[in-house]
């Protein structure tokens, strides 16, 4: 690591010193260091499991360190709850947020710290006090907008007014765009480089990086609870800083060959669905995958993807039209019958329905197959951790035994588990829905070459991802949805004007060559 020089020294708002955290036998952190200047944006970075918000929870005080020392402007400190972090100036956004759906925008940004009149809530001052935040964050948002019905950045928006309410000068965003759109995701970008002009000192995990080298001043990388080193963005590029993560070159292109489909296996005939609302959502979708094929779903969030997803696996009711498998018709037949027709699903949200978070990963690996491991109505638990045991191996699933409960991983690591119950139980057709979010760069090139794989063992593979170059890498044939309907078809070259231009309502839909 980077040693800082006595004018270093003096700008520090946030260093850590030996910070270690341990979980039974596993050290999440093992004596890392880092060491944050006013006004920059510092990245943090490293592999799924590496300790990256383990340290920070650290640092907001929601764990305690076993050994090390946090000093804030030069001062050791004690941060033993997240009231103790805000008190130190300290902020931190979670992945997953800590909103309240059915408030509105002010009163959350306003909850435990709420304006009185007269020993009485003032609403009007909360309204007038998130006004006056965004603008002068530059932070727009609605303060009488329900939550419930704001987009996933201007929930981030408010999360991080919040924050600057309560007087953070340290901010730490942890994974801030893995939900976001390409566009929220840029827009978030500006927002901290304001932050940071303005003197905010801001701590970004992520695996993006080439978000890292966009937005980000320096970056620390760990390893497996070390810290690798610290180094001025400037002079890196995305393969040196894939190479710190990893301990290894990382191929961060795909490299396949020209797919050979065989017969169809999957098909959609003129499929409609409606959403949580009663609006419609999928307006007439017919599509078919063949065997040793991967048909991309591009389009931007929100089109009819989710609930396109949730009729082909028996989540969603289908109000007219055909899913086929195999020539048989699942229309509407239930998430189980449907998995017993030979549908995988990689699910989009890994927590609501990818995993049971308080069963063991054995468990949650033997979901799918549970029956086929009975004897007399009993389950066989010997059996059960053996097979886990093998699969955690094969996928690579790190910071836990079969027996470690599932919310006990990191989020990457939690979506491998996901991943190897539904490979391994060998379907027909895998819905694969944003497969890679949250992983990092190794994980992400394994998922690949899993996909690819299997799509070579004669698998049909329906993508859903958010990702063009995922899109683009993976995909035999791209489909472009809007607005629940398939407005075109194109080959995995095509240009992201020509994919931009499709997902947005425009241009003529033309058919891959």
């Amino acid at each position: 690591m980077t040693p800082p020089d006595a004018s270093d020294a003096a700008g520090l708002v946030l260093e850590l010193r030996g910070i270690t955290k341990r979980f039974g036998a596993l050290t999440a952190n093992d004596a890392v260091d880092l060491q944050l200047r006013r006004g920059e944006i510092h990245a943090l970075l490293g592999e799924n499991g590496a300790g990256k918000s383990t340290l920070m929870n650290v640092v907001y005080g929601m764990l305690t360190p076993d050994e090390g020392d946090i000093l804030v402007d030069g001062s050791v400190v004690h941060v033993g709850s997240p009231r103790e972090a805000m008190d130190h100036g300290i902020g931190m956004v979670f992945q997953h947020f800590m909103l309240i759906p059915v408030m509105t925008v002010a009163e959350n940004l306003v909850l435990g710290a709420e304006p009185r009149k007269n020993g009485l809530l003032d609403l009007a001052g909360a309204r007038r006090r998130t006004r006056e935040l965004s603008d002068r964050y530059g932070l727009r948002v609605d303060p009488d907008a329900r939550v419930a019905d704001v987009s996933v950045g201007q929930q981030q928006r408010v999360e991080i007014l919040r924050a600057l309410d309560r007087g953070a000068k340290i901010l730490v965003l942890d994974e801030p765009t893995a939900v976001l759109t390409a566009q929220e995701t840029a827009e978030l970008a500006e927002v901290l480089r304001a932050l940071r002009d303005g003197g905010t000192s801001v701590v970004f995990i992520t695996h993006k990086l080439h978000e890292v080298l966009d937005v980000a001043d320096r970056v620390t990388v760990l390893r497996r609870g070390k810290t690798v080193g610290t180094i001025d963005t400037a002079g890196a590029d995305e393969a040196s800083l894939a190479r710190m993560m990893v301990g290894r070159d990382v191929v961060l292109r795909v490299e396949k060959e020209p797919g050979t489909p065989g017969e169809p296996l999957l098909e959609l005939e003129d499929v409609h669905a409606i959403d949580d609302r009663g609006l419609p959502a999928v307006d007439g979708v017919s599509l078919q995958v063949c065997a040793g094929e991967i048909v991309a779903v591009a389009g931007i969030d929100g089109n009819g993807q989710t609930e396109l997803i949730d009729a082909i696996s028996g989540l969603r009711h289908v109000s007219s039209g055909h899913v086929r498998l195999r020539g048989k018709d699942i229309t509407n037949c239930t998430p189980r019958a449907a998995r017993d027709a030979g549908v995988g699903h990689i699910a989009e949200d890994r927590h609501a329905r990818g995993l049971v978070l308080d069963f063991s990963l054995a468990e949650n690996l033997a979901l799918n197959d549970y029956r086929a491991g009975t004897r007399f109505g009993l389950l066989k638990p010997r059996r059960m951790l053996e097979a886990a045991g093998r699969l955690l191996h094969e996928f690579d699933v790190r910071g836990g035994t079969p027996g470690t409960p599932a919310r006990s991983l990191s989020g990457g690591n939690q979506q491998k588990v996901v991943i190897a119950r539904e490979v391994s139980g060998n379907p027909d057709a895998l819905i694969a829905a944003q497969p890679t979010r949250g992983l990092d760069v190794g994980a992400i090139e394994f998922v690949h070459r899993r996909l690819l794989a299997e799509r070579d063992a004669g698998r049909a593979i329906l993508l859903f991802s958010l990702e063009l170059e995922e899109v683009r890498a993976l995909a035999d044939r791209i489909l472009v949805i809007y607005d629940g309907r398939i407005v075109g078809e194109l080959p995995p070259g095509a240009s992201d004007e020509e994919l931009g231009l499709l997902m947005t309502g425009g241009g003529a839909a033309r058919v891959a060559s």
